[in-house]
């Protein structure tokens, strides 16, 4: 027979311990906690936004459904204001203080690279960035899951689209001067590359900025046909604003990372023409499936909130995580939820497909080309798609 004081002894130690199985930390009976740390407030804050909104609408669908293998998911959120320095504090506070199981639905080159050696480090998974930065894909860090596309997938449709449709030749990118308009830069020159050419004239600005005339004279220097502009909305806004006035004939092109919807709002009818891949597929059309039922979850959850881009991302992302959670065991694991990602294969979502595996940890590669026309956003063909 035990003595009494070692049965003492191990029944204190199991009280500790909580549960009798060995789960990962942000991981209990009834919770799963994630933690997304992005752009709340500040000139980026309607891609931060858009991504919390739109994963909220669906988490709390999977919630009021009975949650993941009866756990509910706890979305906990930190504002960075696209900075850097904000977004490693906020980091550490979800990982050792919110004891979260995973981060989800960052935003932006710089932020997700300034955390990704705590990632590493804390072997805590990162799912679902808004970024399309080769340095979150190649090579692949066992902990970073993207879904959407990458920078250079979108690059190359945009070349693309410039040279077959409209004849194009000289191209000249204006971008902001960081580890994110670095990463498109990039992109545009391989395929530019891929063509025999190269980029004819570069100008930048200061993240967080609007000072974008510089920048503009540069590229203006060049005497582009087409400007691959490269930013959040604010100082593109401004960049096109200015543009127009300064009498550039060139065609304009961006990435997704722009927020479509927001730089829409500031620029009306004067960005008629600028040309933006998309990474999801387009907000109006309901007969994509993914589509339909997005809007519909917004309609429930969050009721005003119009489906756009971003908060479409946000919610094919989170859409992503759910079926991953389901099949990461019960209780899930980090690791369990990194292989349930890796094990995907051609999964539809909806009118998207998505796959991965222990080499390609980015679930997605389509790109959807759509233009500025009578101040609102329209899809647009091309040649040979």
């Amino acid at each position: 027979m035990k003595h009494p004081l070692i049965l003492a002894a191990l029944a204190a130690a199991t009280a500790l311990a909580g549960p009798l199985y060995a789960a990962d930390q942000g991981v209990s009976d009834a919770e799963i906690r994630m933690g997304m740390v992005n752009a709340q407030s500040g000139a980026a804050s309607g891609l931060g936004t858009g991504m919390r909104i739109g994963a909220d609408a669906v988490f709390k669908d999977v919630n009021a459904k009975g949650g993941i293998n009866g756990r509910k998911i706890n979305l906990l959120v930190d504002d960075d204001g696209y900075d850097p320095n904000k977004s490693i504090d906020a980091t550490l506070k979800m990982i050792e203080e919110q004891k979260v199981f995973s981060l989800f639905g960052y935003v932006g080159t710089p932020t997700a690279n300034a955390v990704l050696p705590i990632v590493k480090e804390s072997k805590t998974p990162l799912v679902a960035l808004f970024t399309g930065a080769m340095s979150l894909r190649q090579p692949v860090v066992p902990q970073v899951i993207n879904i959407r596309a990458s920078y250079a997938d979108e690059a190359e449709m945009l070349v693309d689209r410039f040279v077959k449709d409209k004849g194009a030749k000289r191209f000249a990118v204006f971008y902001q001067d960081d580890g994110f308009g670095q990463a498109v830069l990039s992109g545009t020159e391989a395929a530019l590359k891929k063509r025999g050419m190269e980029v004819v004239a570069k100008g930048t600005f200061q993240r967080g900025t609007t000072a974008v005339k510089t920048g503009l004279a540069a590229v203006m220097a060049g005497n582009p046909d087409v400007v691959v502009i490269v930013g959040p909305y604010t100082p593109l806004a401004e960049f096109i604003k200015s543009a127009r006035e300064a009498g550039l004939k060139a065609g304009l092109a961006t990435v997704s990372f722009v927020g479509t919807d927001d730089l829409v709002k500031l620029v009306g009818n004067t960005g008629d023409g600028v040309v933006i891949s998309q990474v999801v597929p387009f907000p109006g059309d309901a007969s994509v499936p993914v589509v339909k039922d997005c809007a519909a979850l917004l309609d429930k959850y969050e009721p005003g909130e119009k489906l756009g881009f971003v908060n479409l991302e946000g919610c094919v992302s989170a859409k992503a995580m759910a079926m991953a959670l389901e099949k990461a065991g019960s209780p899930p694991t980090r690791d369990g939820l990194i292989a349930a990602f890796e094990a995907m294969k051609n999964v539809d979502i909806g009118g998207m497909s998505l796959s991965l595996g222990a080499d390609n940890h980015q679930a997605s590669s389509a790109v959807f080309l759509t233009q500025i026309q009578g101040g609102k956003i329209t899809p647009i063909q091309t040649i040979g798609h």
